[in-house]
């Protein structure tokens, strides 16, 4: 009988909280590595433990400082093959650059594509990830991906809040198909924002689909980065009547402006997930609350090391 292979999860240095939790679901020890940066800023490595032969899960998401995070995940992918791991898997909760998925105007980079090989040339021969902006980014890289989902914790949020008159409002048409998951499970109703990009992180609402006045709205996206368009979506649901609004998000980038601007809104409270670890202005914000998706990446990871289904995660 063959000898099952050491499960060892590694962590960098954008969410070692994260990964702690992760470990503590698993009741294993975090596994032992030196990160440090040279004077000049480069970032240095060493694994102190023998990980030959090993299942090796490195936690890195990609969240600001992005290029910083970036790096610092391909090396200690590196470092992990070098070291003779059996498998290295990239645990990323927050894929950064997910945004630039395809060519929408002349003479830009496909950045998305461009992250995925640097990750498999650093050496994963696997990628885990939670709610990638978009889901083509599976197919941008030859290794097997594990696309994970935070909407049953979210989910499970809004159950226990007993939120009266509900209706889910996906912030533009490509969040159609998220917004009415959450209302098939929840029984609550959709409405749409239609919305148009007039530039880089500058949007414009031109209507809602959908009845929304006197109802409690729930604003669900996958990333919350500099709150422009959440806001515009919430002062647009409040002049057609929506009695209380709220926003769940897997992703609370809240770079720039975001956080202050969620504080003068009209937001009741931002639900959101730990992928990333909240700025100290964030996580003074009484607006905003984290839920752990620790345990939804453990069990994902225990599933791959014991060759079991992911997927039945989500049925």
């Amino acid at each position: 009988m063959e000898e099952r292979r050491p499960l060892v999860i590694l962590s960098g240095r954008a969410h070692q909280r994260l990964t702690e939790s992760i470990c503590d679901y698993l009741q294993i020890d975090k596994g032992s590595v030196r990160l440090s940066n040279f004077s000049d800023g480069e970032n240095a490595c060493q694994i102190d433990e023998n990980v030959r032969g090993a299942d090796l899960f490195v936690v890195q998401p990609t969240c600001p400082p992005v290029n910083d995070n970036l790096m610092e995940l391909l090396i200690l992918l590196d470092a992990s093959r070098r070291s003779s791991a059996a498998r290295v898997t990239a645990v990323i909760p927050y894929f950064g650059y997910a945004r630039q998925d395809r060519k929408d105007r002349p003479r830009v980079p496909i950045t998305a594509k461009l992250v995925c090989d640097l990750i498999t040339s650093a050496g994963a021969s696997r990628l885990l990830a939670v709610d990638l902006h978009a889901a083509q980014i599976q197919g941008f890289t030859n290794i097997p991906v594990d696309h994970l989902f935070a909407a049953p914790v979210l989910i499970e949020e809004l159950k226990r809040l007993e939120l009266p008159d509900l209706v889910m409002v996906s912030p533009d048409a490509g969040g159609v198909e998220r917004a009415r998951a959450f209302a098939k499970r929840l029984g609550a109703g959709l409405a749409i924002i239609d919305k148009r990009r007039t530039g880089p992180n500058q949007t414009e609402v031109m209507n809602i689909i959908g009845d929304v006045e006197g109802h409690t709205c729930v604003v669900v996206d996958d990333i919350i980065d500099t709150a422009g368009t959440l806001v515009k979506a919430v002062e647009s649901l409040r002049e057609r009547g929506a009695a209380r609004v709220l926003a769940a998000a897997v992703h609370p980038v809240l770079s720039g402006p975001a956080v202050d601007r969620l504080e003068r809104s009209f937001l009741d409270q931002v639900i959101a997930t730990d992928t990333i670890p909240l700025r100290p202005n964030a996580l003074a914000c009484p607006k905003i609350r984290q839920l752990s998706v620790a345990e939804l990446l453990g069990e994902a990871i225990l599933r791959i090391h014991e060759a079991q289904s992911v997927s039945s995660l989500f049925v």
